[in-house]
């Protein structure tokens, strides 16, 4: 097994006296999938913030690449590799692919005073970094707006490994999407996998999480509930727990009696 590429260890977050995490541990390895399930006010997007350098952790150690680091920025975290794509994506609608592709970090020709946008290396490039990813994209012109969610997803996760991550964040990238958007998701995250990243995926839907996953860290009120690796664990027992497990078949009774 390789040493895990993205690490916290033993991680409390508070505000003021709120707990939004309390020991929380968890390892991302390269070339795997790791998922991070739970319900809505788990600790997930406390997690992935300290992981995105968003926040830092009150208690508790984060290390990458075996290196204990400290980031004061989302900048310096994506500096080191660590990419974040939201759920907005962070893309503008009117503007085509190959802007958006490039949004912040334009390629340039000339020099000095006449330098200006490259725009046909934009266009090329983005055409072969969609292709990588199995998309054939129609027409770089394209207003992002007119895309569907599956292929707007797509144009954000290709970005973040052409620009060097190392780490993919993604979150919650299916949940607004329907059937067969999400399954065009779960294929990119398969090819982020492929390609060697790191990919963390944040979701509340283990149906969505089972199929790409090879690691499942289960938050509950900012504590963790199950770390699996995917031979320790049925699809049908991941749903269980995220379902409330105990809780849940209490009150199954409970209306059985009624």
């Amino acid at each position: 097994m390789a040493e895990p590429i993205l690490e916290v260890r033993n991680v409390t977050k508070m505000f003021g006296s709120v707990i939004a995490l309390s020991d929380v541990s968890a390892q991302v390895y390269p070339g795997q999938v790791t998922c991070l399930l739970g319900d809505n006010g788990a600790g997930k997007s406390t997690l992935i913030k300290i992981f995105a350098g968003v926040h830092q952790p009150t208690e508790g150690d984060y290390l990458f690449e075996g290196q204990k680091v400290t980031f004061n920025s989302p900048r310096d975290a994506l500096n080191m590799g660590i990419a974040t794509v939201y759920q907005d994506l962070s893309l503008i609608p009117l503007m085509p692919i190959w802007r958006n592709f490039f949004l912040g970090s334009e390629p340039e020709k000339g020099w000095g005073p006449f330098k200006r946008y490259d725009t046909v290396l934009a266009k090329r490039t983005v055409r072969q970094e969609m292709s990588k990813m199995g998309i054939d994209i129609r027409d770089p012109d394209q207003p992002v707006g007119t895309m569907s969610g599956g292929e707007r997803q797509s144009i954000a996760i290709s970005r973040a490994i052409y620009f060097g991550a190392k780490v993919l964040i993604l979150d919650e990238p299916t949940a607004a999407l329907g059937v067969k958007q999400a399954g065009i998701v779960l294929h990119y995250i398969l090819q982020a996998k492929n390609r060697g990243l790191g990919v963390v995926f944040i979701t509340h839907n283990p149906n969505h999480a089972y199929p790409v996953g090879d690691r499942f860290l289960i938050l509950r009120r900012g504590r963790i509930l199950g770390h699996y690796e995917k031979s320790e664990i049925e699809r049908e027992e991941l749903i269980n727990l995220m379902a409330g497990g105990e809780d849940l078949q209490k009150l199954l009774r409970e209306l059985g009696e009624q």
